[in-house]
């Protein structure tokens, strides 16, 4: 008997059809999904910035170094520092040298005055004079400090605990106060994605996301959606757990939410394919006989996974769910 395959109905002989299970087709919630490219981003990017200026003497990370927070970076040195401190040393100490001078004659005075030989008047300048020293001494005191601080500012630390991702400069170079040293990437990572704003409106905090990475696929979650659309574009950031920064600014699909239509879908199990084309077994009045189909999106969450029929069914048809049941079968 030759082959007769109608355009969207076949009928076979089936064999054990009757004791298949069946399901009645009815229209589902279909989420579509749109493809986009998200990059990934930290939370934090903080510049490491010279706090004097000098020459950079040392240079201990480069690109790619993971740092705590506190961690020296580099170490600017500025010469004149050193100078200026030797200088206050030595007027300090010419300071504390008549403070001692005054300070005896102070004393004479307060002998002499004893004795009536002096007056009290010369007696209020030596203890003016004496105030006076002790006065610069502890300024001078003072601006030394400062000095001291200074050249201990010429330490560059990390901002906070994260990768290094950039160093634009090198050791032995002369640099200005409040340059960056380097830039440290902290506070976590997540994906960063600029959306045309027609879909705006569908999205909503906390939405699933699919991600597409190169460990293979995961799920995140849509943490922030900015209000300020630039470019016609919206501004949205995506929390992945397990997100790796060793690459920032890498890019990867994502596929978000955009909207939802109603689909027929069936199960995987239920599609048999046979000389290239996709039957599913529908149970009729007369039993059950394979009605070819047009597949479409397919989807995995199901359990088994699930196709979308785009033709050649129907709502209220009665499918077999497990092809296993046509085993045997043949063409009219």
């Amino acid at each position: 008997m030759p082959r007769l395959i109608a355009p969207l109905l076949c009928v076979l002989a089936l064999t054990g059809a009757a004791t298949a299970q069946t399901v009645t087709l009815s229209p589902v919630d279909v989420t579509e999904w749109k493809a986009v490219y998200g990059r990934v981003e930290a939370k934090d990017r903080l510049p490491a910035r010279a706090r004097i200026g000098g020459t950079l003497t040392e240079l201990l990370v480069t690109e790619g170094d993971v740092v705590t927070m506190g961690q020296p970076l580099a170490r600017v040195v500025d010469e004149k520092l050193g100078f200026q401190l030797s200088a206050l040393r030595a007027q300090r100490d010419s300071a504390a040298a008549q403070l001692a001078n005054a300070q005896a004659e102070l004393r004479r005075g307060e002998e002499l005055l004893k004795q009536g030989v002096t007056t009290a008047q010369r007696l209020d300048a030596l203890r003016t004079q004496v105030d006076v020293l002790a006065g610069q001494i502890t300024a001078l005191e003072a601006q030394a400090e400062v000095i001291v601080q200074s050249q201990t500012e010429g330490q560059v630390l990390a901002p906070a605990a994260g990768r290094v991702l950039t160093v634009p400069v090198a050791a032995g170079a002369v640099i200005m106060p409040g340059e960056t040293v380097a830039t440290v990437s902290g506070g976590g990572i997540f994906l960063r994605l600029a959306l045309p704003e027609r879909h705006a409106a569908r999205l909503n905090e906390g939405d699933p996301i699919r991600i597409e990475g190169t460990d293979g696929p995961a799920e995140g979650r849509l943490v922030r959606l900015y209000p300020l659309i630039e470019n016609g574009r919206v501004i949205a950031d995506v929390e992945v757990p397990g997100l790796s920064d060793r690459f920032e600014d890498a890019r990867i699909l994502v596929r978000l939410p955009v909207a939802e239509r109603q689909a027929l879908m069936v199960p995987a199990s239920a599609i048999v394919t046979r000389g290239g084309l996709d039957f599913v077994a529908v149970q009729g009045d007369r039993g059950a006989v394979l009605r070819a189909i047009v597949p479409g999106l397919r989807e995995t969450e199901a359990e088994g996974g699930r196709i979308e029929v785009l033709s050649g069914l129907k709502a209220g048809d009665a499918i077999l769910s497990d092809a296993s049941q046509l085993k045997g079968a043949g063409h009219e």
